[in-house]
């Protein structure tokens, strides 16, 4: 059973960065690609970006794209999400989660695992 546990989750200012982290358990974590997505009150949750496992591969949403990244360390079973340039919009509760599918899975139901959670908010 694939444990997800995030972190680095806070209250940031426009404009400020955070980085959030996410360590898996219990699964071979290079064999699985990894996704971050949020949800913020009254909206669905959506996508916000992913890392394939083979090949090394990353998607984002048109919404993030040149202020996030998504990267993986393998050796530390840990995904992170550097968010840069932060805006109010961007305040939501972030989840990690974790697939065995291939590919760059960018859809909530193509995902296994989830984590409980960590929340981002960003004051003007």
């Amino acid at each position: 059973q694939v444990q997800l546990v995030e972190s680095g989750g806070g209250l940031v200012q426009a404009g400020g960065s955070l980085r959030l982290s996410c360590a898996a358990s219990g699964g071979t974590f290079s064999r699985y690609a990894m996704g971050w997505f949020r949800q913020a009150p009254g909206k669905e949750r959506e996508f916000v970006a992913a890392s394939a496992w083979i090949p090394i591969s990353t998607d984002y949403a048109d919404s993030v794209k040149g202020r996030f990244t998504i990267s993986r360390d393998t050796a530390k079973n840990t995904v992170y999400l550097q968010m840069n340039n932060l805006k109010p919009e961007d305040t939501a509760v972030y989840y990690c989660a974790a697939t065995n599918r291939g590919g760059v899975p960018t859809e909530p139901d193509e995902y296994r695992y989830w984590g409980q959670g960590t929340q981002v908010t960003v004051s003007s």
